[in-house]
């Protein structure tokens, strides 16, 4: 009887040895599985995250979904690739707002130094100016502000010597007035590559480089995107762009625009209405005065009132004005 219990026990131990080193390795397994980070890829112009695994576990890839995503992002990234036309989105309506997302926290100056904007996006000398103008020498360096390929290389009108980077996510920067071109059509380039040399080529008064940046052929206030500061920071992950930061007309080339970034749908008309000011028009007001006082454009102001740009303000008269 001793016996037939003693080989019981040591039956029962065995088991419950094998049951803890099986939950051992199952648990070392599922450490193994947990994903450690994750890789963002632009998909269909939206970031998606696919998951970094440990190296030494067997993670099933899917080829049929990788080759899927891959296919997607080049005929999104190579939609309308033209390397003759500067805007091939010229008869296209874009619907508005749309959103824009950035696999990046950071930009690259386009220059050397310390970035001096001269000139801002907005109304100029009865103009639109669709980009800003950064202080240079001729000869000195233009770098790219993200990594992409190079759409469109050529001489453009005012833009003088041009080239437009189309990036992953589907945004395109200019880069005028160039004195030299370092670059071909179709060379994929990183972000603080060199691509040119700042000039005074085309219409420009002294040597500075004029950037765009645009979306399917629209220009958008750079500012909106990018913090042309020291720390040259994309202003968010995710943001919405508005018919305001793609109408010149509603900003003045000699201020900075107030900005203030919609990151949700629902951020825009709750941001718009809270920007709303109340202006008791005062003796000698006219609808220029107040528009150069909050430096808006007389046609915005006339929308926000229903009002005509030939329409007489009277004393004591409350304007709408939508910062």
């Amino acid at each position: 009887m001793f016996l037939i219990d003693k080989r019981l026990v040591s039956c029962f131990l065995m088991f419950i040895s094998f049951f803890v080193i099986t939950a051992q390795e199952n648990l070392e397994k599922d450490k193994e599985s947990i994903a450690v980070d994750c890789k963002k890829l632009v998909l269909e112009g939206k970031i998606v995250c696919l998951p970094i695994y440990p190296k030494n576990y067997n993670f099933p890839v899917d080829d049929i979904l990788l080759d899927k995503i891959e296919d997607q992002n080049t005929e999104v990234f190579n939609s309308k690739w033209d390397n003759q036309v500067f805007n091939p989105y010229w008869n296209e309506n874009l619907t508005l707002p749309f959103q824009l997302e950035f696999n990046e926290e950071d930009f690259s100056s386009p220059v050397n130094g310390k970035m001096v904007v001269t000139s801002r996006y907005g109304w100029r000398r009865g103009r639109p100016h669709q980009g800003i103008d950064i202080d240079l020498h001729t000869g000195d360096s233009v770098k790219t502000i993200l990594g992409g390929k190079i759409r469109y290389v050529g001489y453009h009108g005012g833009h003088g010597n041009t080239i437009v980077v189309r990036h992953h996510n589907g945004l395109e920067s200019v880069y005028a007035h160039l004195s030299k071109i370092l670059v071909k059509e179709n060379d994929d380039v990183k972000r603080g590559d060199v691509i040119g040399k700042g000039g005074v080529t085309g219409n420009a008064r002294g040597s500075h480089l004029h950037l765009e940046v645009r979306y399917h052929g629209k220009s958008i206030n750079p500012e909106y995107l990018f913090e042309f500061a020291k720390e040259t920071k994309i202003r968010s992950d995710v943001l919405f762009v508005t018919k305001k930061w793609v109408t010149p007309r509603y900003h003045r080339s000699t201020r900075k625009s107030n900005i203030v970034v919609h990151t949700t749908i629902d951020d825009i008309a709750r941001i718009e209405e809270e920007q709303k000011k109340i202006y008791t028009v005062r003796k000698g007001d006219t609808l220029s005065r107040i528009a150069n006082k909050y430096g808006l454009a007389i046609s915005q102001i006339c929308k926000t009132n229903s009002i005509r740009s030939n329409s007489v303000l009277k004393i004591g008269q409350q304007i709408i004005i939508n910062l």
